[in-house]
């Protein structure tokens, strides 16, 4: 079965040049204009995949992902005129897995396209139930079932708060999760300012622990202004 793939952009022309490609690889597309079209789209459709532009006459493409993120966790991959690093830095926190600046070639926008579906297609769909309790990165292994730390033979000792970051930054590995974010996945209450401070504790304590098990390796890396990512190994 092709790969279902949403294709958001409010020029036509581009809209239907990359549909053109896409279906020239057999997937298949649904296209949308705007953004509340899509939102319509999702409540009835699976997708594996989206392309989707900043600037739309509707819903900006931010708030579009920000919405799209609450429900769905396929890839989506931003499209835009703007060079900005902040805009970059916002659709990636909000959840992008990819940028793309306009005007591209269609040969680069394909080869990630390709990327992502791969990638989303190992790591979710073909996943037992078992495998999704079961995350790795660099040597690291992480179990949800039974709480546990490894790094190969060592047990890393880590508080459930701890492991729960760990869990949330190593399963959206190469995107930036705000302190916000964090806390309210974690401690499961309303951020405020001075919650802050409680994350970055926490964070110094699982680094310190980490990087006495890997060899004093930095795997969690601050994005200051913010908030904290893993890279891809």
């Amino acid at each position: 079965m092709s790969a279902r793939i949403l294709v958001v952009d409010d020029e036509k022309e581009i809209a239907d040049f990359v549909e053109l490609y896409l279906k020239n690889e057999n997937y298949e597309v649904f296209k949308f204009y705007n953004g509340r079209d899509v939102l319509k789209c999702l409540e009835n459709q699976t997708i594996d995949l989206a392309l989707l532009d900043v600037m739309l006459p509707d819903i900006d493409g931010f708030t579009l992902l920000n919405e799209i993120r609450k429900k769905h966790n396929f890839p989506i991959v931003m499209l835009t005129a703007k060079t900005g690093s902040m805009d970059k830095i916002n659709g990636l926190t909000l959840g992008a897995d990819d940028y793309i600046e306009k005007p591209f070639e269609p040969l680069e926008l394909m080869a990630r396209v390709k990327a992502q579906i791969r990638r989303y297609t190992r790591y979710n769909d073909n996943k037992s139930e078992e495998e999704k309790d079961i995350l790795e990165i660099a040597g690291l292994v992480l179990s949800k079932n039974t709480h546990q730390c490894t790094y190969g033979d060592e047990e890393i000792t880590l508080t459930p708060l701890e492991f729960n970051i760990l869990w949330i930054l190593i399963s959206q590995k190469g995107k930036v999760i705000s302190s916000e974010s964090l806390f309210e996945q974690v401690w499961k209450e309303k951020y405020f300012k001075n919650n802050n401070n409680t994350v970055m504790v926490h964070i110094r304590h699982l680094r310190e622990k980490l990087g006495k098990a890997m060899g004093h390796r930095e795997l969690i890396k601050t994005v200051w202004g913010v908030g904290y990512k893993i890279e891809e190994q």
